[in-house]
Order: structure tokens, then sequence, then C-alpha cells
């Protein structure tokens, strides 16, 4: 592969920009956030979400989307037909502006989800660039194949091409590309797709780039260890994701979790920060809403997603119970009726604010397993400069000691 010179970014070093130490994340979904679907209607909702705790939103990709083997109606949002526009379905240029000033003004932050592995089959760079993709056994560009694991079944995602990072010229546009949103709309930083597909070196020196522009935050759709090093702030644990949900199946019980964080332990940084989830646009549209997944045990999931060692993200909607999957490819707004958990949020998301114990990556406090008077309780302690919390959660469908079923209890002393 050839690498453009000084791409690495050897010397730099990885450091967390400090607002992002006792941070929430916030997923948007633009299209199906409201009825009109653009970011002047989801703007009305930004007071809301900062009386919620959040710290950092989570815009989905908000650039036009491809019509070339477009997927349904309207397409993916990841099939991105122009890296340095706005889908006129959203609205403008000046819309994303103010949304992002508007949240700076809230003490919010702002982050974009980024594309970086593969584009839309009516994207500029195939007539312009068609060296830049990647081709078959003829030489032509052709539908992106993803494989997941060895001896995995291939997916053939046929509304776009991928793009080939052995050819040292796309670096610099991409990354140009990247740089535009921090110029144009004082963006914070990039969730970035599959981020395990494009070269770690092409992350690094991305970095590096934005860094001379602004402190940046990176959220890596990716567990790998190695994007930590100079690249992303935080990667998805997706190996607690799978914990909560045999939990909410009733197997497993507290020795899951502390299996879990042993695991967790190996490979990392210190200072990584790691994303604990129990829903984001995937899981709802593809795997099930939080009721189908979790069943009654997702309230307790929430807490233990919130309290334990990373950042909780809150994919929107979850606030309302989101009681649907969402269309990926089509105009399927949320209904929503209220916001029935607006304070179970606001006081997980609040006290993450408030405690350092709880805060993010080496900023948090340490973590105790402590003796529970029911075998189905799980019961631990995250404690920081002489002060902590105490999360107690009943993981099961029976009442455990003073805990209901799928109850909990924190205490902060």
């Amino acid at each position: 592969m050839a690498v453009p010179a000084g791409a690495a970014g050897a010397n730099d070093v990885l450091v967390h920009a400090p607002w992002s130490a006792g941070a929430s994340i916030y997923e948007v979904n633009i299209r199906q956030f409201t009825a009109e679907g653009t970011l002047a209607a989801f703007a009305a909702h930004l007071p809301r979400l900062q009386q919620m705790g959040v710290g950092i939103l989570w815009l989905m990709p908000v650039q036009p989307i491809g019509v070339k083997h477009r997927k349904g109606g309207l397409g993916s949002y990841y099939a991105v037909r122009d890296y340095t526009a706005v889908n006129p379905e959203f609205g403008t240029l000046t819309d994303l502006e103010r949304v992002v000033a508007h949240a700076h003004a809230l003490g919010m932050k702002v982050i974009l989800d980024w594309v970086a592995n593969h584009t839309a089959w009516d994207h500029g760079w195939v007539t312009e660039h068609p060296d830049w993709y990647k081709k078959d056994a003829t030489g032509q560009v052709h539908a992106y194949t993803f494989v997941a694991a060895p001896g995995a079944e291939p997916e053939h995602w046929s509304d776009v091409v991928g793009l080939d990072y052995g050819q040292a010229a796309l670096w610099p546009a991409m990354t140009e590309a990247m740089l535009f949103w921090l110029r144009e709309t004082d963006i914070d930083g990039f969730r970035c797709d599959v981020a395990s597909l494009v070269p770690t070196l092409f992350w690094e020196q991305a970095r590096s780039a934005l860094e001379r522009i602004k402190p940046v935050f990176m959220l890596a759709e990716s567990d790998a260890p190695e994007l930590h090093r100079r690249a992303f702030d935080m990667s998805y644990d997706w190996d607690l994701h799978a914990t909560l949900k045999t939990l909410a199946r009733g197997e497993g019980g507290p020795a899951a979790v502390k299996d879990w964080w042993q695991r967790r332990q190996t490979g990392y940084p210190a200072d990584a920060y790691r994303m604990n989830f129990t829903s984001n646009h995937d899981i709802n549209s593809w795997h099930g809403t939080d009721t189908g997944v979790y069943g009654p045990a997702f309230e307790a999931m929430a807490v233990l997603a919130a309290a334990l060692p990373g950042m909780p993200l809150v994919y929107g909607g979850q606030e309302g119970v989101l009681d649907r999957q969402l269309a990926f490819f089509e105009k399927d707004p949320i209904a929503w009726k209220g916001y029935p958990l607006q304070d179970f949020y606001t006081r997980l998301l609040q006290l993450k604010k408030a405690q350092p114990a709880l805060a993010n990556g080496q900023h948090g406090g340490t973590l105790e397993w402590l003796a529970a008077e029911s075998a189905a309780v799980l019961a631990f302690r995250r404690q920081r400069d002489g002060s902590g919390v105490t999360v107690q959660v009943n993981l099961s469908n029976e009442p455990a000691g003073r805990l209901r079923a799928w109850g909990w209890q924190i205490d902060v002393a």
C-alpha cells in the first residue's frame, strides 16, 4: 500500500478534549427525528436535550445520498454522493451551522457521522478518480463486498463502491473533505463508519490534521484497540451490548458482568473511552426495539450502561419509548408521544456529569464489586477523590432483597 509521506503522525499523542471527560452521547437520525425530517425542525429539541444532560450530539450522515442503485425510496445515509454538501431533504449548510452554534451556546458538542470506506455509485470521484476505487478481476469498479469474519457469508452492499486506500492521492482528498466541516460549520469531530476497514494510519494522520484546527472528539465504529493509539477517543463496546442482551434473557447473572469486565481490561490503553449502549440506528432498524430486545429488563440494562465504566449512548427516541423499528431507507418519523423516559435518562446523564467517579476513561473512578443480599443482584461502587456512587441492580424477573424485579438503586456518598 502506498502511504503518503508523513501520514502516520508518529510524533502525535492523542489527548482527549477536556469537555469529553464527563460527557454522554446522543445519536440523532435527522430524517426520522421529526415529521419534517429537517435540521431546522430538530433544532427545537436542543434545549430539551441539554436539560437531559447530553454532552455530545452525534448526527447521522447529513450529506446527499446516492441515486444510482439506491436502496428503497430515499436510500441509505451511508451511501454518500457528495462529501461536502448537505442533503437538501434535511436543509442547508446554513441550517447545520445554526444547529451547531445553538448546541455550542447550550454547552453541547456536535460530531458528524463520516463514511470514509465507500461512496455512492454516483459520487463525483467515481468518474473523476476511478483509480481511487477497488476493482474486480476485470478491472471494473464493483459493489462493495463485506466479509465480517473469516468463513462468514459475504454481504453485498449493492448501493456503494469501495475506496482503495492503496492510492496515496485519496488520503489528502478525504482528509480535506473532513476538514471542510470543521472550517465551515465548527463541528467538534466525527463518528467514523466501519472504521476498521480503513487503514489506521489514515485515521492517525487525519486526526493530526483536524487537531491543527481545534480539539476534536473521534468515535470509531469498531472495537479494535489499535485505533485508540493516536486516532480515536472512543470505540464501540459490542461485548457489553451482547452481555446486556444475555442478562435480559435471565442468563448469566452478576458473573456475566464480571466476566465482561475482565475481558475489557485486555488490550486497550488505560485512557481509552468505550461506548456503552442499549440501542443505536443499526440495532433499532435491523434487530429490534428496546422492548423487543430487553423486555421488562430494559431500564435495568440502561442503568448498567450508564453506571459501568464507559460513555453511555442514548439513541434519539429512546426517551420517548421508541416502540417500533424505524425504516432505514424510507421516511418513517418517530411517533413522539411525550417523553415518558426523559426523567429517567435525565437522572442518569446528569448524575454522570456531576460525579467524577462516573467520568470517562482515565478520568473516572475505580470499579469495586460489592457483596449483595441476593445472588441475583449485581452491586458495585465507582469511587474517585473520596466520593463515589454505589449501584445495585436486580438481574432477575423476581424480587430480590429490597429490589423489585429488574429494579435498581443508586446511592451517592
